[in-house]
């Protein structure tokens, strides 16, 4: 009876012992379900929160107004403190789509930035490498500088339809970001504000674009096609240098401006539709590293002699085309549509009423009328 009664309060020991180690082990351990806060003002998410949970919480939303006391938490939870050194936060997935930036107290970076209304604010989360998703207030219409750079484990980002400008240096290093949607009233992107994003494959350009500015997309190796806004009229010096996987190109009509190294090392180009009959001004060295035998030029009839005594003269291969009706072509049976452009170079993405140009597998190129 004795060593029954041993043998009991030894087994209830060891589960004891068992549970309060499960317990802690929950305690301690990080928190990978959605945690919702709902704020009723703005700067009290540290209280709502408080510091024992902050570095174990990994997906986190936030309903109301937040300020800049509020995002130096959140950037803390993300790995980074308000002097830019790392944390032990583990936030990767991020919601703000129900939440509101707001002007008030509190710096979220340093002694002199804070928040103002409707803008993600310069550096708002400069480094934190550690999140994957994040969703952007639906109110925003502003994107400040270096505010998302260094965030090399972002994957894929909408910007809200109301933002109308990205500051430079915005994306900066962003490498793991394969794809971006970019808002269609956006009108202004800052210097080298996608430079080094080598994970995106493409990234169509919204209409109200009139400048790529200098190395705005420089490094970013992943890009394989482009077609400008047909608004577009100045292109900034190295805006693609080292887009090494870039294999096509379409210079709108409205063309006037190429800085020097613009396309440097964009050395997977092997077809440039050129559709401004003026030749732009144009820097120095703006095809360098280019493959100058594989890549073929296309320019408006009657302009051959000007282009090829300008920089463009770099490549081999320099041919006339019609840009307002491509000369007849016949194109096979078994020919599939690659791309199809609107007579001012614009890129379509289905058949658009008027004039369409259609590029075939064949090599051929099509003047379509689309009623």
């Amino acid at each position: 009876m004795g060593n029954f009664t041993f043998k009991g309060m030894l087994l209830a020991t060891v589960f004891m012992l068992l549970g309060c180690l499960s317990i802690q082990a929950g305690d301690d351990g990080l928190i990978t379900k959605q945690i919702t806060v709902t704020l009723d003002k703005a700067g009290t998410l540290p209280n709502k929160i408080g510091s024992t949970k902050k570095f174990q919480i990994t997906n986190l939303k936030i309903i109301g107004e937040i300020n800049g006391t509020d995002l130096q938490m959140i950037r803390e939870m993300a790995g980074k403190d308000a002097r830019g050194n790392d944390t032990d936060g583990m936030l990767s997935v991020l919601d703000l789509s129900d939440a509101k930036i707001v002007e008030g107290e509190g710096y979220y970076m340093g002694n002199s930035y804070s928040t103002s209304n409707d803008k993600i604010g310069d550096l708002a989360f400069e480094g934190c490498s550690g999140l994957t998703s994040l969703t952007l207030p639906s109110g925003l219409t502003e994107i400040g500088f270096d505010t998302f750079r260094g965030c090399s484990g972002l994957t894929s980002l909408t910007l809200p339809s109301g933002v109308t400008k990205i500051g430079s240096f915005a994306f900066e290093g962003c490498s793991g970001l394969t794809s971006l949607t970019l808002p269609s009233g956006l009108t202004e992107i800052g210097y080298s504000a996608f430079e080094g994003c080598s994970g995106l494959t493409s990234i169509p350009l919204p209409s109200g674009l009139t400048e790529i500015d200098s190395n705005t997309f420089c490094g970013c190796s992943g890009l394989t096609s482009l077609t400008l806004p047909s608004g577009v009229t100045k292109i900034g010096y190295y805006a693609f240098e080292g887009c090494s996987g870039l294999t096509s190109l379409t210079l709108p009509s409205g063309v006037t401006e190429i800085g020097y190294s613009a396309f440097e090392g964009c050395s997977g180009l092997t077809s440039i539709y050129v559709y401004t009959e003026k030749l732009p001004d144009m820097g120095r060295d703006v095809f360098d590293g280019c493959d100058a035998k594989k890549c073929t030029v296309y320019v408006p009839k009657g302009t051959y002699d000007d282009y090829w005594l300008s920089e463009f003269g770099y490549f081999e291969n320099i041919v006339e085309f019609d840009p307002t009706g491509i000369n007849n072509v016949i194109t096979s049976n078994d020919a599939k549509e690659l791309s199809r452009y609107s007579v001012n170079g614009q890129r379509l993405s289905s058949p658009a009423k008027g004039l369409n140009i259609v590029k075939y597998s064949d090599g051929s190129v099509k003047k379509v009328a689309i009623q």
